[in-house]
């Protein structure tokens, strides 16, 4: 399962990872998964916040670029991702 959930969330959008981590948060606070099932569930919970945040740091990236037109002119650079 390894990698499962970054490759799942590359495929999905924002509003369907979120989604998914909601169902994600729920089944491990309900408590009745073995730890097995825990532990796979978690890495995938893992992977698409990842991927949520990465999301929402490229659209505060793009707002702040679209705040910083002096000139007037909508326009937006890409994202570039420290790391």
């Amino acid at each position: 399962m390894e990698g499962e959930g970054k490759e799942a969330a590359d495929e999905m959008s924002f509003e369907e990872a979120m989604k998914r981590l909601e169902t994600i948060a729920e089944m491990l606070g309900e408590g009745k998964l073995s730890l097995e099932d825990s532990l796979k569930i978690f890495e995938e919970g893992m992977g698409l916040c990842k991927f949520c945040n990465k999301a929402l740091d490229e659209a505060e990236y793009k707002v702040e670029k679209l705040m910083e037109k002096e000139s007037g002119e909508i326009g937006v650079e890409e994202f570039k991702e420290e790391e």
